[in-house]
């Protein structure tokens, strides 16, 4: 078996400003989703009725800080 080492840490290519409003509409979207799941859904992913509704509440600019760079 080989293995391979780096020297330096891999940095992200620079993403556009049309893939990131790419991927908030998306985050949106999923969001949406969360309201029309069942119960049973909701429990295989961990969380709850009321998690979902906060979660889908927020804003599609509310997006984790690492999605934005």
């Amino acid at each position: 078996m080989a293995f391979v080492t780096a020297s330096h840490p891999c940095r992200p290519a620079p993403r556009s400003r049309l893939a990131v409003f790419y991927d908030l509409l998306a985050l949106r979207r999923q969001r949406q989703e969360l309201r029309h799941l069942d119960d049973r859904a909701l429990e295989d992913m961990g969380i709850t009725r009321a998690e979902a509704r906060t979660e889908a509440a927020r804003p599609f600019w509310d997006a984790p800080h690492h999605w934005l760079k």
